[in-house]
């Protein structure tokens, strides 16, 4: 049995004679006639009643063969357009790993607008180091990530979305607050509150490199894996702490953020991707993200 017997038979079921089904199907009688008993042949039972030779009345069994002949079609119209809609990137999963820091400004604005654009693609987020970015990439657990640079793995591809100055955050109260802003040199005694190397080695070199042009090394006294930890450690006076400067979108009571008076180095953002695992959903979603950024 082939798709064009079911067409056929419901168009001959509808009109209930073969020339207006035939005419309405834009073939000759006859072949429609001989398509319609190769059918009945095949399933072994009689389709329909001839009253003349063109006129013709369902039997039981046409009768319900009709309404499972519908439903295969509908089966087949919906198999189409999902089809077609999953290869036009409208349709599927994406899994996206990503930094807290990439929340504060970048990431929220990539998903509404992808929300937006495609509906019907389920987004399954997971926050992630940058290290454990590469890491689900490597084992297929994500489809895409955002992280900070440098990766380790330079087999996978990525695009930098952002480059941000590093800033201070601490207490309002705390006597440099009054400044608009800071000198690294003016933090040697400070308590710093970082980010562990293994987790992020290419922001906490960078804080490093920086507190290095003031001539000191960072007198870190507490480590903490979220930044917004980070910054509730800031407002419990455990310490200051550099930050990139999209970090000044976490507010938090009794905290101030001031600007470097030096220049910093430049914190950076990608988007990070496996290219031998490019899938419309993916693609579509990449090209988001380079209208956005």
């Amino acid at each position: 049995m082939e798709l064009r017997h079911l067409r056929y038979f419901i168009a001959v079921a509808e009109e209930l004679h073969f020339s207006r089904a035939a005419e309405r199907l834009h073939i000759a009688q006859p072949p429609l006639s001989q398509q319609i008993q190769q059918l009945e042949a095949q399933l072994g039972v009689e389709l329909f009643q001839r009253k003349t030779k063109r006129h013709v009345q369902l039997t039981e069994a046409g009768q319900v063969f009709l309404q499972e002949a519908y439903q295969l079609l509908a089966q087949l119209e919906k198999a189409i357009e999902l089809t077609q809609q999953t290869g036009r990137g409208e349709k599927g999963k994406l899994r996206i790993g990503f930094t807290s820091l990439v929340t504060y400004n970048l990431l929220p604005v990539i998903l509404r607008r992808f929300r937006e654009r495609f509906p019907e693609v389920e987004l399954i987020l997971q926050e992630l180091t940058t290290t454990q970015q590469e890491q689900a990439l490597q084992e297929r657990r994500i489809h895409v990530g955002f992280a900070h640079p440098l990766l380790e793995d330079n087999t996978l591809n990525q695009e930098c979305i952002q480059r941000e100055a590093l800033i201070v955050a601490m207490l309002e109260t705390h006597p440099l607050a009054e400044q608009e802003k800071i000198s690294v040199r003016s933090l040697i005694n400070e308590n710093f509150i970082m980010f562990p190397r293994h987790l992020g080695p290419g922001l906490y070199d960078q804080i490093i490199s920086l507190c290095q042009q003031g001539n000191f090394s960072p007198k870190v006294t507490q480590e903490a894996i979220q930044m917004q930890t980070i910054i509730a450690l800031v407002s419990a006076g455990i310490g200051i702490a550099i930050a990139p400067s999209s970090l000044q979108n976490l507010q938090r009571s009794g905290v101030v953020y001031r600007a470097i008076e030096e220049n910093t180095p430049l914190v950076e953002t990608a988007v990070v991707w496996q290219q031998e695992d490019m899938t419309p959903v993916l693609r579509e979603f990449l090209q988001i993200v380079r209208n956005i950024c």
